[in-house]
């Protein structure tokens, strides 16, 4: 399916336990309440709650809320993988708590270098870390799995790295797993501490199942190792790779190692990760070649003195070539390198979520907002394009231009870069690939009628709040393929690149022109699915329209207006008021239900979203962006507001419903949306995306009450801040899931986490609709929505080189709060912003909000 929440890619071979034999499949129990029980007071170290915040029994935030700690145990596991996207722009992995994990280069859908398994009972890996006492022969592992310790563990998730701590038999392990900022390489950075009182001999083995593809049972046989001449590095390579048939994985060690390239080796006949053969000998034999059931594994042997602690570096990577390999194998060799390459993580990280920092009374807002949303939008949207539960390594075509508008404020330039990466992936009619695989470009041309609008919306964002109107300028070439057919959805293909070329200003007009085919009503077509895919039947026969599809193309329209006359190109600007006008007029005649606003219109002219339907009647959509495009009249959009928060807001469940009722028996034909159980993902659960958007309605249209409300309803923290509310929400308490269920049986439960646009669209919530921030070029607009009982709000703003140190006030007074004075550097400021300047230097900003009576003379 071409599912929204993002590009899922061809559809995987299956990845079956029984495809990978020898592999453990370690189990969480299913008897939740029991292991969430099990983490009380009275069964819980103390030393686990002490100083995290929002402690739900097995995890919380460190006291800067820069990471997620978690302890867990034999019996007392995660309810589900919480996992950590760790990425640069070509290479990532995704690492559970339980230190499993599976690694890509390039594209996590097509070229794997470990398995990928989206398993939540299982939890398996294809990398496998063991410490080893080499005089007692007692073996475990530094994380949770495979092979598990006898003591407690402790794993924490950061930005850009994870680090797993544990002690056994008086040895102290920590182990720290980052992955370069600039170069396609994961380290393993294993700490070793003697506690005892006497010498030890120890050895860490580390073994990796290779994939060099989309399947280990596919390439598994034509993967051939060989050890690295200069270095003695393992390596891998798969010349039959249908994309990448040079690439070399390598495999080394900061410590002089022994090695094999013989998954069996390792195994041992029917061996588990949990008791591998290897560690019953000495040392590795040395086997590679061509003709093995691959892998790549090294173990390396470590002497301790009493009391003493060394560090010992794995490095896992893939190159261009061999070469290239050998160019990496020396770069990061040895642990001063690996030092070097987490501090330069660690630089990133801190430059790149640092734009802007806020701190309110709200600390779950704070911890979000001040990194863990635009880690989300960055690592796992931006260039994982990933997660645990959706590996699908392609870049969906508005996925990424939504999630790359949340970073005007910190990292504008991935904007401008998206919006030209995404712009050569449209075809000369003026439509679109629904998404496609980097670096080939395969992917999926369709009759999806909103992606290709995504393009002059994110075009008018990023020119609007930089000013760069050069990038209208930009000459991008398109591509050439045949038209979808009439009786088809869509195909996949490589299409070709066209010789004709346009600028980008042009690309986003044949766009523009291209969404204003209408239908009987006047109204935008629906295609084979707008926002929602799984709508895919509804104008599957070329007929039926998208109600929500008219107010987002109105916005388009309006919006490009402002473009079209910086290009000069008054005709076209006349065209956007044209056929603003005339939409206007067709929502108004044809999209009002009496209530609320309808969804679509079928093929045969029966609406959709309508009290007439027995299932679907309101759909969240069309009732927030109604509002959000302001084209509703006053009264229509407070019936509208009034009927989503009546009807889909559900508070003691504490979820927002995408629509209501689910489909489930009646002879509506939407599309694969109505093969979802009823109450899951789109049919009918919170789809969080769609929620925000719905919050963010009610800010705009200055309900503050209701807006904070649904914030505090869609903040994934408040979902896991208790040993009750982990237990049924199960997922990762830091993150934004994509869904929440609502069907009775798994009422609360969170879908699947970290690949969700709802990421970036919630950080707009907070910090433009909620706290009121809007960049205008050089100039910064706050106008925030305080909600009853803050008196301060303190935010740290960077322009390019200055800095802007912000306090909100609120001065009291009944009535709504609206913005009373503003001042920087001790100057009363004319309006509601403040001029930006790069001068280099910390400039003082103070706003006073308050009611009628709050008015200050100087105002």
């Amino acid at each position: 399916h071409f599912r929204r929440g993002g590009p899922s890619g061809r559809p995987a071979e299956p990845q079956t336990h029984a495809e990978l034999p020898g592999r453990l499949t370690p189990t969480r129990s299913a008897s939740l309440p029991t292991e969430v029980s099990a983490s009380s007071p009275s069964s819980t170290p103390a030393t686990e709650s002490r100083g995290l915040g929002f402690f739900n029994g097995l995890g919380g935030f460190s006291p800067d809320g820069r990471e997620y700690v978690i302890s867990t145990e034999t019996g007392r596991r995660t309810p589900a993988p919480w996992v950590n996207v760790i990425a640069n722009p070509w290479f990532g992995t995704v690492v559970s708590e339980s230190g499993n994990a599976y690694t890509w280069c390039e594209n996590a859908n097509t070229y794997r270098l470990t398995p990928w398994s989206n398993d939540p009972v299982g939890d398996v890996s294809g990398e496998c870390l063991y410490v080893r006492d080499d005089d007692t022969g007692r073996y475990w592992s530094p994380t949770p799995l495979p092979a598990t310790g006898r003591g407690p563990y402790i794993t924490r998730h950061g930005f850009g790295y994870s680090v797993f701590e544990h002690s056994e038999d008086e040895l102290r392990t920590e182990l720290r797993t980052f992955v370069a900022i600039d170069a396609p390489i994961k380290f393993f950075k294993l700490r070793v501490r003697n506690l005892s009182n006497r010498p030890r001999r120890v050895s860490l083995t580390v073994a990796c199942d290779v994939v060099l593809g989309n399947s280990r049972p596919v390439n598994a046989p034509y993967i051939v190792t060989e050890i690295e001449p200069t270095t003695g590095a393992l390596l891998a390579r798969n010349a039959y790779s249908s994309e990448l048939p040079g690439r070399v994985a390598f495999l080394d060690s900061s410590e002089h190692y022994t090695v094999t390239g013989d998954r069996t080796e390792v195994l041992g006949r029917n061996g588990t990760n949990a008791a591998p053969a290897c560690l019953e000998r000495k040392r590795l034999s040395g086997r590679v070649g061509a003709g093995f059931d691959p892998c790549l594994a090294l173990q390396v042997p470590i002497e301790l003195a009493p009391g003493q602690e060394r560090d010992v570096v794995v490095t896992f990577g893939s190159g261009r070539d061999q070469a290239d390999a050998r160019t990496l194998l020396h770069r990061f060799r040895g642990v001063n390198a690996a030092r070097t390459a987490f501090s330069a993580v660690e630089e990133h990280w801190g430059r790149a979520l640092g734009g802007l920092s806020v701190q309110t009374p709200d600390p779950a807002l704070d911890v979000l907002a001040n990194g863990w949303l635009l880690y989300q939008v960055l690592a796992a949207r931006m260039w994982g394009r990933s997660g645990f539960y959706q590996s699908g390594g392609a870049y969906g075509f508005r996925d990424q231009l939504q999630d790359a508008m949340a970073l005007v404020h910190s990292e504008p330039a991935l904007l401008r870069e998206q919006i030209l990466r995404s712009a050569a992936r449209q075809f000369r009619e003026g439509d679109v690939q629904h998404w496609w695989h980097p670096p080939a470009g395969r992917g999926v041309r369709t009759r999806i009628s909103d992606d290709y609008l995504w393009l002059p919306y994110a075009v008018c964002r990023y020119v609007g709040t930089m000013g760069d109107t050069g990038v209208l300028g930009e000459r991008v070439a398109f591509l050439d393929g045949r038209l979808v057919n009439a009786e088809e959805d869509g195909y996949y293909d490589l299409p070709a690149r066209s010789e004709e070329t346009a600028t980008l200003y042009e690309h986003c007009v044949r766009a523009i022109k291209h969404g204003l085919r209408v239908g009987p009503h006047g109204l935008p077509l629906m295609g084979s699915g707008d926002w929602n895919d799984g709508m895919n039947l509804v104008g599957d026969r070329g007929i039926g329209e998208s109600v929500w599809l008219a107010f987002f193309l109105h916005d388009v329209l309006t919006r490009f207006v402002d473009v079209a006359r910086m290009r000069d190109d008054q005709a076209f600007a006349d065209e956007c008021v044209t056929a603003a006008k005339s939409l206007r007029e067709n929502i108004d005649r044809h999209g009002w239900d009496g209530a609320w606003y309808r969804r679509a219109y079928f093929d045969d002219g029966r609406p959709l979203g309508s009290a007439t339907n027995d299932e679907c009647q309101i759909d969240s959509l069309p009732q927030s962006w109604s509002v959000l495009t302001g084209l509703a009249s006053p009264e229509r959009a407070q019936m509208a507001l009034d009927s989503l928060y009546r009807r889909l807001v559900r508070r003691k469940l504490r979820v927002v419903q995408l629509f209501d009722p689910p489909f489930d028996r009646s002879d509506l034909k939407p599309g694969y949306v109505k093969g979802y159980v009823p109450g899951v993902r789109e049919n009918g659960g919170q789809y969080t995306h769609a929620s925000v958007w719905a919050a963010m309605a009610f800010a705009a249209h200055g309900d503050g009450d209701r807006a904070w409300e649904l914030f505090g309803i869609l903040n994934p923290i408040r979902h896991g801040d208790s040993a009750e509310a982990i237990a049924s929400y199960r997922v990762e308490p830091y993150v934004v899931a994509a869904d929440v269920y609502t069907n009775p049986r798994h009422a609360g439960r969170g879908g699947w986490t970290w690949y969700t646009g709802a990421a970036g669209w919630m950080y707009r919530l907070i910090v433009e609709s909620l706290l009121g921030l809007r960049r205008e070029v050089d100039r910064l607009v706050i106008t925030p929505i305080l909600p009853d009982g803050w008196k301060e709000v303190r935010l740290r703003y960077r322009y390019y080189q200055s800095t802007y140190v912000i306090v909100v006030r609120d001065t009291g007074g009944p009535g709504p709060r609206t913005q009373r004075r503003v001042t920087c550097d001790g100057v009363i400021q004319n309006g509601d912003a403040i001029q930006l300047t790069n001068d280099g230097r910390e400039h003082a900003v103070e706003i006073e909000v308050g009611g009628a009576a709050a008015r200050t003379g100087a105002a």
